[in-house]
């Protein structure tokens, strides 16, 4: 059983920038974030593999967000740069405990954290 404890959600304003960081009670495979907005479903952002700190992006996020990872804290973070409107949703850190399936797919992570809020104001 991983444990995942996300911080670092607020308000802030277009164009502006916050930091998100998941702390995990162990190591995995790759971490991943993902995100849902009211009324849609939870899509990948970004994921990055504890090993080798390759890093996977959404297309939507891509040279506005960087995600990173600090083996020694076994902690993940996200950078949010340049934020818009449509980046407001919850985000979810998640944990994939193999190699198995893409990095991108929802369903191949087997832990969840609970959630933090990002809302981005025009």
């Amino acid at each position: 059983q991983v444990q995942l404890v996300e911080s670092g959600g607020g308000l802030v304003q277009a164009g502006g920038s916050l930091r998100l960081s998941c702390a995990a009670s162990g190591r995995t495979y790759a971490m991943g974030w993902f995100r849902q907005a009211p009324g849609k479903e939870r899509e990948f952002v970004a994921a990055i593999k504890w090993s080798e700190g390759s890093a996977s992006y959404a297309d939507s996020v891509k040279g506005r967000f960087t995600i990173s990872r600090d083996n020694a804290k076994n902690t993940v973070y996200l950078q949010m740069n340049t934020l818009k409107p449509d980046d407001t949703a919850v985000y979810y850190c998640a944990a994939k405990i193999n190699a198995l399936g893409l990095i991108s797919a929802r369903n191949v992570y087997s832990y969840w954290g609970q959630g933090t809020q990002v809302t981005v104001s025009s």
